[in-house]
């Protein structure tokens, strides 16, 4: 296949899915005949990828796949075309989140015993229901509390293709460093004591405190330590 069309293909797709598609997705567009080899899809992106290099988007890859999205140094424009706030949440339940991140797997008491006060299980049911965090197992221990980690779909929404592309947690000293997108209340002198926070019992209280932290899903801004799995990794 000439590399002109399939670029066109290619382009044409990830405008159209309206989600990252991986290799996989990109190679079942074609039929077995005129399939063409993963090193030419390859090259394909990276030839794209260079052409928006000037332009208002990017193509970028997460954890799920390709996908194109507004080049983040516009962010500050292109967010008035929507009159709504972005979306808020507690600093516990960042808390909760990053917890996660750095540390997966974690059960809901490993959390507590960090924080030093109990993780409300609203908390817990909206990351769950968000899809960025899931139960990868159970401990073996009595009562065997569900293990939580994160998920494709949190490295999608901040905007990263493992958890490797996190920034390590020596490196973040306070919360004014940290991306204003995703202000989370955990610093390396936190990481091994309490958390002064205090829980609310519903997400609506949650999300209408004095004062909440925002969420912006143009730029990443929490620390991790290692990718999960093979199965969690795009396909190659």
């Amino acid at each position: 296949m000439k590399s002109d069309l399939l670029r066109k293909i290619i382009e044409g797709a990830l405008m159209a899915a309206g989600k990252p598609l991986d290799l996989s997705r990109i190679e079942g567009l074609f039929e077995d005949h005129e399939k063409p080899p993963r090193d030419q899809i390859r090259a394909a992106l990276e030839e794209i990828q260079e052409d928006c290099r000037d332009r208002g988007f990017e193509l970028k890859r997460v954890a799920s796949g390709y996908r194109f999205q507004v080049d983040q140094d516009l962010a500050s424009w292109i967010n008035r075309l929507w009159e709504e706030k972005p979306k808020r949440y507690s600093r516990a339940m960042l808390e909760t989140l990053a917890l996660i991140a750095y540390r997966q797997p974690l059960t809901r008491g490993d959390i507590e015993s960090v924080r030093g006060v109990a993780v409300s299980s609203d908390i817990v049911k909206s990351l769950i229901e968000r899809e960025w965090i899931r139960v990868v197992g159970h401990r073996d221990v009595p009562g065997r509390p569900a293990l939580y980690a994160t998920t494709k779909q949190f490295l999608d929404y901040f905007n990263l293709k493992t958890l490797e592309d996190l920034p390590a947690l020596s490196e973040i000293k306070d919360f004014s460093e940290l991306d204003p997108a995703l202000e989370l209340a955990l610093t390396p002198d936190q990481a091994t004591g309490p958390v002064a926070a205090n829980d609310e019992t519903t997400i609506a209280a949650e999300e209408n405190l004095d004062d909440p932290t925002p969420i912006n899903q143009s730029k990443n801004s929490i620390g991790g330590i290692s990718d999960l799995s093979e199965a969690e990794k795009i396909d190659e």
